[in-house]
């Protein structure tokens, strides 16, 4: 399982850029389709707002890419 750290002083990060972070999508532009076309779970649960704020702890299944945890 890959890990994603928040910046110092941030407590969250968005869908949107942790897929961009851990290179799930090629850029930011593709993040909607992504989303709209591909099974991501957060914590078990379908998502599909490029938007949902993630938190410490939080885990991200995007299919055919494997789990992100984000500290």
């Amino acid at each position: 399982m890959r890990t994603v750290d928040l910046r110092p002083g941030e407590d969250t990060i968005r869908l949107g850029q942790l897929l961009k972070l851990v290179d799930a999508v090629p850029t930011g532009a593709q993040v909607k389709d992504v989303l709209a076309t591909t099974d991501i779970r957060v914590n078990g649960e379908p998502e599909d707002r490029r938007g949902r704020q993630l938190r410490s702890g939080d885990v991200v299944s995007v299919e055919g890419f494997g789990d992100v945890r984000v500290r």
